[in-house]
């Protein structure tokens, strides 16, 4: 059932009354029916788990996991991918719609943040297709616009199956039977490894600081909707559904994690926000999940040898290609090994573009 709009000036009210570090205002959200903002969540918890009202009331009654100090548990203070050692691995902001994909995006960005994290690809521009993990994947175990779905099940289905880049299915919102991917899209491809749930705060934030983002599921209150900047707490307002999106860092200074969400950059900062440590059971609800790698296969088209390098071990050949960096020289056959070998020594020294096939961050075929 659809709740009654929470009116500014209640929040403006509620704000004022209490000591919250955070700003409300106008959005792309407030300009929404209460009905409209509804359509743009989309966590549906699976049999067995805590539904959305548990998980309010675990929230509600203080039932929250303690958020221990970075410091002792050997991880930094404060951890944001956009500027991590200087580099930015997170992806652009992206917009859901309306319709109830949330999942879909924050499992899709903590591949993309994964990807570029463990390929220490900072620059790397990897776009996956939500529509693909969503109208595909997703429909696939009934999941639609109306009814949602769950992180564990997509991270899962990226596993098994893949998900493909964004070219081969871009995405608009509404529901689809999986009618808009394209006959070639196995040609480019990124599949989970594996996937971790994260059963502490503690355990979250080492995961942030050794691996990548985290998914993080929530209970959205009405207030959230207005937020604009600053530490987000729940003050007042009914609760709308549940959420799912990709946690990109913390602050323990501010006591609070940092999200991108994917309402689009004109909600919140720029599309992002922050949340207080032990809000809205985003500590406990359905995960978090954390990906232990992302490999891509993929067509390299268009990109020049800059540097081979190889050692006296045999076959331990490696090529770094312009816009990509280091990429081995398959070993899967030694005839095919030395063929491509010969191949990039040829498009190093003439200068020649190349298209390769980068499967697993291994070079498998080369056109020059």
């Amino acid at each position: 059932m659809v709740q009654k709009a929470l009116e500014f000036k209640a929040l403006e009210s509620a704000l004022k009354k209490v000591d919250t570090p955070w700003e409300s205002g106008e959005n792309s959200m407030t300009a929404l029916t209460e009905e409209e903002r509804e359509l743009r969540l989309g966590l549906t918890p699976p049999p067995g788990e805590m539904s959305l009202e548990s998980a309010a009331l675990a929230f509600e009654q203080g039932l929250t996991a303690a958020v221990p100090p970075a410091e002792m548990i050997g991880a930094p203070s404060a951890v944001d991918l956009r500027n991590f050692n200087g580099k930015n691995y997170t992806t652009p902001v992206k917009n859901q719609g309306a319709c109830g994909s949330c999942v879909a995006f924050g499992s899709a960005a903590v591949m993309e943040t994964t990807y570029k994290r463990k390929a220490n690809q900072p620059t790397s521009t990897i776009d996956l297709s939500e529509a693909h993990l969503f109208y595909c994947h997703g429909r696939s175990e009934g999941r639609n616009c109306s009814n949602g779905w769950w992180p564990e099940a997509a991270l899962k289905k990226a596993q098994d199956i893949g998900v493909t880049f964004e070219q081969h299915y871009p995405y608009t919102g509404g529901d689809q039977n999986c009618s808009g991917l394209s006959s070639n899209w196995q040609s480019d491809l990124a599949k989970v490894v594996g996937f971790t749930k994260l059963t502490s705060p503690a355990a979250m934030k080492n995961w942030i600081a050794a691996h990548g983002s985290i998914t993080g599921c929530f209970v959205v209150y009405q207030d959230f909707f207005q937020y604009k900047s600053g530490v987000y707490k729940h003050v007042t307002g009914d609760a709308s559904g549940g959420h799912c999106v990709e946690i990109i860092g913390y602050n323990d200074s501010l006591g609070a994690w940092i999200c991108k969400n994917s309402w689009g950059p004109n909600w919140g900062n720029n599309g992002y926000f922050m949340i207080a440590y032990g809000q809205c059971s985003i500590e406990t609800w359905l995960g978090p999940f954390g990906a232990t790698n992302v490999t891509t296969k993929t067509w390299r088209k268009n990109t020049r040898v800059a540097g081979l390098w190889a050692n006296e071990a045999d076959r331990n050949t490696y090529a770094y290609l312009t816009g990509v960096g280091w990429r081995k020289v398959s070993d899967a056959s030694p005839t095919t090994h030395e063929t491509m070998l010969a191949q990039l020594i040829s498009a190093k020294t003439m200068g020649s573009p190349i298209s390769a096939l980068d499967q697993a961050n291994e070079i498998h075929e080369v056109y020059v």
